[in-house]
This record gives structure tokens, C-alpha cells and sequence, in this order.
């Protein structure tokens, strides 16, 4: 699945702050994390050379677009609900100039229950990425390359469309310096930005005399929303197998406690949804496409607390959590023991980049408190967000150690069992896109009318037969010709193209498996490709080959090689506006990180063996084609005659196994070659079905 992995995964974000900060030595984990919700550059050119954002409106009829091309009417309900939203402003327990609403849920999910799609909600905007900001005059909303095309669809003539990636135009926080005037009064949810994002916030609008205002109590979409708003998930959890699991929950609380140990902590507070399943060998549905379920977890030296519905508890599961020494309270009683823990003095390992600023401001207030009652207030330090101290460093009344939580990395990297898991749910997947392909490849020969929405129902049906399949891992992208330029393009069947055999057709799907997950892209051609076409996909397959077989020294992040992917593109001026590769967890979110392949040169987290990374470079041509090839593949230790500075050198293995088309100059249907990166893989796919007739 196409994405900057470093816009979606918390723990990928980090280039402004490591530029400053170096790694701590007493402990490994060195990345700090941050949600870049606020640092999204958005424009198009004006006529007299300065970078304006223009409405959405405006630029459907620069394009030639009206609401009929599945745009939002701008006299929809849209407006009402800015209306609504504006009226709240003035309400004196609120009292603000401006709000912003971004995409997460309260636990900086990229993937979140329809209950949270407050973004969406309020913008009529459907994609995954983005953050609107309101004033009591002006509406905008920040999104990147992934989503021009959409957002100006979906977008009312309310607002403006502030295109990510064009250079000169302001971040969410410059544009609200600019178009407010000075000493308003900035509202935002506490619970949906990190603290770290939060004080950041803070930070860049107080060069207006701004101030940030933590509107607590009360989300205000949720407030215009009202009853309409759908009820939280109810999904009940279910145990996560030992023997996908790898490793029992005891060992792995016993790793996070010795953590504690080393930097003099009392407790970790753990509120990323797959650190929370993946450390407690337990999954959930509360999340479409992610087996996860809304919750937090508190691990202290000598006890455990899940924060979570007890009605998603069943029996089972509550025997394995009183097992592993895991006691339950309400999920929405993780802020009153937060400040139970600093009225008791303990000492917490918070990681700020993830853990959201509700959290952290309640625990920050009542060490205060604590302080104050004990005489003890002119002890406080205050916490330097972007000091140049290394992280770990004890801040907030001597009461605090903020650093990337311990449960990243280890994540990261996975188990034997979790990589056996990996590779036989490929396997199965692989079966089931081949029998789709081959069905596809017979119905577009013979005419018959399929819609893009058909073709992906259609892969849903191979895909249910396997054994062990749970869901999709995303909306599957089923994207024919200009559709297929929509990087996260989601065909509705009110708005979708049908199939045929004049142009490209790019499909990225994924699953679900029991043991694995899965992620895969393939861009074909029933036709005879134009030779623009040919020229494009054979300078993206070049970059994936060339992806495909690198090798690399330890310690290596993943930034310094994707240029492998590009290069053949740039050679004659083209790019894409997306990362090459991002994590993968193991039967877990389909994007994870710490690890990415990425333009973004933040990240140095380094690839590892037992990592998993997508393969994607692609290219997109505006309303004509859309071409992208993905695998994933395990990040393997290579045996060579040479070990230069006696480091360990790194490479690739494959875990998809889908042939890769080539076309030739064979006209019509029935032209599929494979190349020699594809050709074993197709040799192991027919014997490993032969041997499950």
C-alpha cells in the first residue's frame, strides 16, 4: 500500500528533532517520534510567481470538474456544519478563535473506528491523511500528494485545499499566524495530538502572541455530530496463539520491566493499539483493517493494568491476561491513574511523540500537585521539549523519563514464529491472487463489464477461501486508468470506472491472516500499452529490481536506499510523491514502524535483520494512468566472502509470491512474460499448490 511511511507511523517522524538531539547512550531505542500533523506545506503557483492555495472549488473548475465528477454539492450540509462548529466558539467554557481537527483517534492511529472519523466527518474529505483548521471566517485543510485529486473532489467550496508538498506554502500553524490577529485563542482536543505535537504547536503560534487552548471535556465535532455519531466499537478480543506469537507475555513484560529498571522508572505507559495486542499476544477488531482493539496499558515494576471495555473481555481472554499477572480497569480511567501514580510520587516512562497531551497534562498538573503539597515546587524542572539534552533525561519534577516507548523496536523485529507466519500467509495470499488474476485476465478477453468495486469484491471472494483469513488490511485500491493516479484511490459504487483492456490497471490489496499479513501491488495491462506507458512501468519496475537486490551494511536506515528505487525515474524527470517502503507488523497493523524507506531523511532508525519492509515505487500521471509494484520482504543477514570493518552485511528476502507482468509486443489478451526476479517465485507458488490439491 502506497504511503509516506514517515506520515502515518508516529515513531517514523522525527528529522527536525534528531537533527538536534543525539541518541541516548543507556539506551538503545534512540528515535524519538513525532506526529507531523503540523508540518504539511500545501500551495499552487499564482500568476505572479508566489504560491496561493486555492478552494476547492476553484480548482475543480480549473480542472474542468463540477459536483457531478463525485465532488461534495457545496450546498450540502457541509456548511451548516462550519456554522455549527463556529457557534461553539463563543460558548464561554470554550472561548476560542480557531480549532483544529486532525485524522487520529486518541491513540495516534493511522486506521480508526468510524466513531472517530471526526475529519471526515466535519470535511467531507475521506482520506486517511489530513488536518483541517477552522477560524471563525476561513476553513482549510492540509493533505499531501496522495490525496490532491480526491480532496478536490470531496471538498465543498467552504474550503480550501492546502496542497502538501508545493513548495512556499505555509504550515498549519504559519497559516493560522497569518490569518489571525494576534493574541487569539487556538483550540484543540488534548486527546488527539501528542504531547509532543501539542507543545510544538504551542511553541509556533506564540510568535503571535496565540495561545493554545486545551479544550477539555468535550470535542467539539463531536458536539455538532450529536446523536448521529456512530457508537464505539463493542468487538470482543480474542487471544493471539503462541504459536504466531513467538513469545509468551510473561517474557515480554519481563523485557519491559528490566527497561524500567535500567532508567529508574516505576511505570511505562504504553497507548499505541499494536504495542498494547502485540505485547499482550492479543488482538481485536475495534479498528477496520487492524487487528486491534481500543485500549491502554500501565506495566510497573510488579503489576500490569489494561485500561479497556471489560465487555470486549471474555473468558478466555481474562484467563490468559490473570496468567501473564494483567488486572483490568476502564479504558476511560487511564487519566485518573495517571494521577494516582504521580500522587504517589512514581516515577513514569512517558514517550510524548505517541502518548497524547491529555495524558501527560494531567500528569504533568498533578506531580505539581504532589510537589506543592510536599514543599518541594522550587524543585521542579520544566521539561525542555526540544533542548539539546539526549532523551531519557528526567524532567517535569524530577518524575519523568520521555523517551520512544520500549515496545517499538522489539515490535519491529520479528520471532521466528512471527516470520514463519509471515511467509505461509504469503504463500496462501499468493494462491488466491493468482486464481483472481487468471479469472480477471478471462472475463476482460471475453467483455465482460466489471467495475472496479466488482474486481475487488471479487479478490475478496479468493481471498475468504484460504485458510486462517480475518479482513482486508486496507480498502483495497482498485484503480482503472486515470483512477489509477489517485494514489489511495477507493472506487464507491456510486463513482467507479469499469475494467477493460485500454489502459493500465493498478490493483494494492492486502489481508489479513491468522498468522501474517499481507500487502501487495500490481499494475497490469490487458491491451497493448502505449509507449509512454512501457517507458514508465519499465523505469518503476527497474527501481523495484534494483530495491529488490540491495545489500547493505549494518546500521544502515532505510533513507539511504531509496534512492535505488528512483533512479531510473529521475533519468528522465520523474518522481512519486509517496515513501518506497514502510513496516509491516506481523498478523498487526499493515504500516508500522520505527523502520521506513523513505525520501525523508528523519528517520535514522536503522534496517534490521527480522524486519519487514513494503517495495513500492510507483509512478502517476494525472487523470490518465496509475502504475505501482509492491512486494514485501524480510530483512535477512547475508553470508559474503568479505566483511569490511567486520560488520555484517544485510539483504532482502521475498515474501510475496505473485508473478510481475511484462508486456511484449503480443497484442490483446494472453500477453503475460514474467521476469527473472518473478520466475522462481512462480515455480515455488505451482509446486506449493500442487502439494495442497
Amino acid at each position: 500500500m502506497a504511503i509516506e511511511a514517515a506520515r502515518f507511523s508516529p515513531s517514523l517522524a522525527a528529522a527536525a528533532f534528531l537533527a538536534r538531539r543525539p541518541p541516548p547512550a543507556l539506551f538503545p531505542f534512540s528515535l524519538r517520534r513525532r506526529i507531523p500533523l503540523l508540518h504539511v506545506l500545501a500551495g499552487s503557483s499564482g500568476g505572479d510567481g508566489r504560491v496561493v492555495a486555492l478552494s476547492s472549488s476553484e480548482l475543480r473548475k480549473r480542472r474542468g470538474l463540477s459536483s457531478s465528477s463525485g465532488a461534495a454539492d457545496p450546498a450540502s450540509d457541509g456548511d451548516e456544519k462550519l456554522r455549527s462548529l463556529r457557534r461553539l466558539f463563543a460558548r464561554p467554557d470554550v472561548a476560542i478563535d480557531a480549532y483544529i481537527v486532525p485524522s487520529q483517534d486518541a491513540h495516534q492511529s493511522e486506521f480508526i473506528a468510524e466513531c472517530f472519523m471526526r475529519r471526515a466527518y466535519l470535511t467531507g474529505f475521506t482520506g486517511s491523511a489530513g488536518t483541517a483548521v477552522v477560524t471563525k471566517d476561513k476553513a482549510a485543510l492540509w493533505t499531501d500528494g496522495r490525496y490532491f485529486l480526491q480532496a478536490e473532489k470531496e471538498l465543498t467550496h467552504e474550503w480550501t485545499l492546502m496542497r502538501s508538498g508545493n513548495h512556499g506554502v505555509p504550515t498549519t500553524s504559519e497559516w493560522l499566524n497569518d490569518v489571525l490577529p494576534s493574541g487569539c485563542r487556538v483550540g484543540i482536543d488534548p486527546f488527539l495530538f501528542s504531547f509532543d505535537a501539542a507543545e510544538e504547536l504551542k511553541d509556533s503560534i506564540s510568535n503571535k502572541n496565540h495561545e493554545l487552548v486545551l479544550v477539555r471535556g468535550m470535542n467539539l465535532v463531536d458536539e455538532i455530530w450529536g446523536d448521529a455519531r456512530p457508537e464505539p466499537p463493542k468487538e470482543p478480543t480474542r487471544v493471539h496463539d503462541i504459536k504466531y506469537a513467538g513469545i509468551d507475555v510473561p517474557s515480554k513484560l519481563s523485557f519491559i520491566r528490566s527497561h524500567l529498571t535500567e532508567n529508574g522508572c516505576d511505570a511505562v505507559v504504553i497507548s499505541m493499539l499494536d504495542e498494547v495486542a502485540w505485547l499482550l499476544n492479543m488482538r481485536g477488531s475495534d479498528v477496520p483493517h487492524s487487528p486491534v482493539f481500543y485500549s491502554y496499558l500501565i506495566v510497573e515494576v510488579s503489576t500490569a493494568t489494561l485500561f479497556v471495555d471489560s465487555n470486549k473481555v471474555s473468558e478466555d481472554v481474562l484467563e490468559h491476561l490473570e496468567k501473564a499477572g494483567v488486572k483490568l480497569k476502564p479504558y476511560e480511567a487511564i487519566v485518573s491513574e495517571v494521577e494516582r501514580l504521580a500522587e504517589k510520587g512514581a516515577k513514569l516512562w512517558l514517550d510524548s511523540s505517541s502518548v497524547n497531551a491529555a495524558i501527560i497534562t494531567a500528569f504533568k498538573s498533578s506531580c505539581d500537585k504532589h510537589m506543592k503539597k510536599k514543599g518541594k515546587a522550587g524543585e521542579k524542572v520544566e521539561k525542555e521539549a526540544y533542548s539539546d539534552e539526549p532523551t531519557g533525561v528526567e524532567n517535569g519534577a524530577l518524575n519523568a523519563v520521555y523517551n520512544v516507548s520500549p515496545v517499538t523496536l522489539a515490535k519491529s523485529v520479528k520471532n521466528e514464529a512471527e516470520i514463519e507466519g509471515m511467509k505461509n500467509s504469503h504463500l496462501r495470499d499468493a494462491a488466491a491472487l493468482a486464481e483472481f488474476w487468471c479469472w480477471l485476465e478471462d472475463e476482460v478477453c471475453k467483455s465482460v463489464p466489471l467495475t472496479e468495486v466488482q474486481v475487488a469484491e471479487k479478490l475478496l471472494e479468493f481471498r475468504k477461501k484460504q485458510d486462517g483469513f480475518i479482513e482486508t488490511s486496507f480498502d483495497t485500491i482498485s484503480g482503472y486508468g486515470a483512477n489509477g493516479a489517485v494514489i489511495h484511490y477507493r472506487p464507491t459504487p456510486e463513482d467507479c470506472s469499469s475494467v477493460g483492456s485500454d489502459n493500465l490497471f493498478l490493483l494494492d490489496s492486502g489481508a489479513q491472516y491468522i498468522d501474517g499479513t499481507t500487502d501487495i501491488t500490481r499494475t497490469v495491462h490487458f491491451g497493448e500499452p502505449s509507449p509512454r506507458q512501457k517507458e514508465c512501468f519499465t523505469r518503476v519496475l527497474q527501481g523495484h529490481i534494483a530495491l529488490d537486490q540491495a545489500v547493505f551494511p549494518e546500521r544502515t536506515p532505510g533513507f539511504v536506499l531509496d534512492v535505488l528505487a528512483r533512479s531510473s525515474l529521475w533519468k528522465i524527470g520523474l518522481d512519486y510523491r509517496h515513501g518506497t517502503g514502510h513496516g509491516v507488523g506481523a498478523a498487526l497493523n499493515v504500516h508500522e514502524g520505527p523502520q521506513s524507506i523513505s525520501y525523508r531523511y528523519g528517520n535514522l532508525t536503522a534496517l534490521q535483520k527480522g524486519m519487514i519492509v513494503s517495495n513500492e515505487p510507483g509512478y502517476y500521471e494525472d487523470n490518465s494512468f496509475g502504475i505501482r509494484i509492491e512486494n514485501l520482504l524480510l530483512i535477512k543477514e547475508l553470508n559474503l566472502a568479505n566483511s569490511f570493518g567486520g560488520i555484517s552485511y544485510l539483504g532482502f528476502e521475498r515474501l510475496t509470491f505473485v508473478p510481475i507482468q511484462v508486456h511484449t509486443n503480443i497484442s490483446g489478451c494472453h500477453g503475460w512474460h514474467f521476469t527473472l526476479v518473478t520466475y522462481i517465485q512462480l515455480l515455488y507458488w505451482y509446486f506449493f499448490c500442487l502439494n495442497n490439491q
